[in-house]
């Protein structure tokens, strides 16, 4: 091979080299842009959906649920009516202020996060939202609980009632709800939700937290 023939191998290898590096390049280019169009569009949704505070349109008196905004570690004493309280099963519950400031919306989460399998796994037993938001119509909050993944829904109207928190409804097959926040303080409370039998007088608790203040 002449030296001729050398550098011109020498040429095509670095030009190969160099179409490699650039693609690369633009690869990595294009992947970033995307993480952040992605994370531009998440940032822009939360920050139309999330509010700084109530809004003035509702009432101080009538403001029964603001005390809850931020976490909350929650101890799982029962679930679908089974006691669950001898098994250390933790769970976790967000609140924050939206939709400029008119509703009050949750995530509740069980087992918590860093406790949590693959989405198939159906010990993954809740992963639901509540919307509460006020009206002065009937000077109560009207309130939609969703749990995609075992589909149960409820709604209800929310007051307060002495020192808790009650909301009440019906479920599709006519079965009444009552669902309480008790012992509450700044920093823990009490939740017990349950459905009245069919005799008409007694409550059997279907779900019960203790929740603790994380921040």
């Amino acid at each position: 091979m002449t030296g001729t023939q050398t550098k011109q191998t020498a040429s095509r290898k670095f030009v190969r080299v160099l179409y490699f590096v650039f693609s690369i390049l633009l690869l990595m280019r294009w992947t970033v842009s995307a993480v952040q169009a992605k994370q531009t569009t998440s940032d822009h949704f939360l920050r139309v959906l999330c509010a700084s505070g109530r809004s003035a349109e509702i009432p101080e008196s009538a403001d029964m649920y603001g005390w809850l905004v931020g976490s909350w570690e929650l101890e799982v004493l029962h679930y679908r009516g089974i006691d669950l309280s001898s098994q250390n099963l933790k769970g976790e519950a967000h609140f924050s202020w939206v939709l400029e400031g008119r509703a009050i919306q949750d995530v509740w989460i069980m087992p918590r996060i860093s406790g949590r399998k693959s989405d198939s796994d159906r010990t993954n037993i809740m992963y639901g939202t509540t919307l509460r938001v006020w009206d002065p119509a009937i000077q109560a909050w009207r309130i939609r609980w969703i749990n995609p993944v075992s589909g149960h829904e409820e709604r209800q109207t929310g007051r307060k009632a002495g020192d808790e928190i009650v909301q009440v409804g019906a479920r599709a097959d006519g079965t009444p709800t009552r669902w309480r926040f008790t012992e509450v303080t700044p920093d823990t409370f009490h939740w017990i939700g349950e459905a009245l039998e069919p005799d008409g007088k007694t409550w059997k608790i279907e779900g019960e937290f203790r929740a603790h203040r994380l921040h």
